[in-house]
């Protein structure tokens, strides 16, 4: 039987260089400021790579680097970190950048995410909100606060 698979895809434009972006995907300390997270990995094809979170030093995804070629492209493999024995559970992330005039054309694509699935959910939420926060970062010097929470409506 075939699973049904969902996909995402979100452009945004920074006002920066192919370098600066690229470098902020893959270095860990400054993911940090703008994620909530460190990327950790040696960044050679093959390799695994983990997401840390800030305050647990919790490892909360896991992968694989797929393809690097800086600073065009990074290609990763996408799971929790609960499921990384479970080939069925990884989906697959590509970073296109693209020199845009003065700016970066940033492509995320998130595939083969399963139909539905608490994953396919927390990325649909969790993407624009980490791009946002990254276009602040390398714009103004400052990530926005990924883990907000929305205000309650006024009665």
């Amino acid at each position: 039987m075939t699973r049904e698979t969902t996909s995402f895809v979100y452009v945004t434009f920074i006002a920066s260089t192919p370098e600066k972006v690229f470098d902020a995907l893959i270095n860990a300390d400054l993911a940090r400021q703008y994620w909530g997270h460190a990327n950790i990995s040696n960044w050679k094809a093959g390799s695994r790579w983990e997401h840390v979170r800030n305050e647990t030093g919790e490892t909360e995804l896991v992968g694989e680097v797929v393809e690097i070629t800086p600073p065009e492209r990074l290609v990763i493999t996408w799971a929790n970190a609960s499921q990384v024995d479970d080939p069925e559970a990884y989906s697959r992330v590509t970073f296109s950048l693209d020199e845009y005039a003065e700016m970066v054309k940033l492509t995320v694509s998130h595939d083969d995410l399963i139909a539905g699935s608490g994953m396919a959910n927390g990325v649909s939420k969790g993407w624009p909100v980490v791009l946002s926060s990254l276009k602040s970062f390398l714009e103004t010097g400052r990530g926005l606060d990924v883990f907000a929470k929305p205000k309650a409506a006024s009665a």
